[in-house]
């Protein structure tokens, strides 16, 4: 039970930064370019690596992961984890099984977006 709330205490204060990040970002910029979510991504999978490996020289407390990776980043963006396990199926010489998920999930990703998109228009 503590768990869940460590990761839902993260998981808000994520998301509260994701949205002040892009209001920061929408003030200074009015392009096409989906640039709020690009910023929060990139923010984010730099966090979720320094986090990544801070954790990985010291013992680890997996109150802080769960509080910072799974919930800080997991609110503020999805993309870093996604990053991160693509990452570590690299690091574990695993690179065809990475370049599939990484491929597998773009591509069905905005596939699923499409279609649900199309089944609620």
């Amino acid at each position: 039970m503590k768990s869940l709330i460590y990761v839902g205490l993260g998981g808000a204060v994520g998301s509260i930064l994701r949205h002040l990040t892009s209001l920061i970002t929408q003030k200074y910029y009015s392009g096409s370019f989906p640039l709020g979510t690009f910023v929060v991504n990139i923010i984010g999978c730099f966090v979720i690596g320094c986090l990544l490996g801070n954790f990985s020289k010291t013992a680890e407390n997996q109150t802080l992961k769960l509080l910072l990776i799974t919930g800080l980043c997991g609110g503020y963006t999805t993309f870093s984890a996604f990053s991160a396990e693509s990452m570590q199926l690299i690091q574990n010489n695993q690179t065809n099984l990475a370049l599939t998920y990484i491929a597998c999930s773009v591509v069905m990703g905005l596939g699923a977006v499409f279609t649900g998109f199309l089944s609620f228009r």
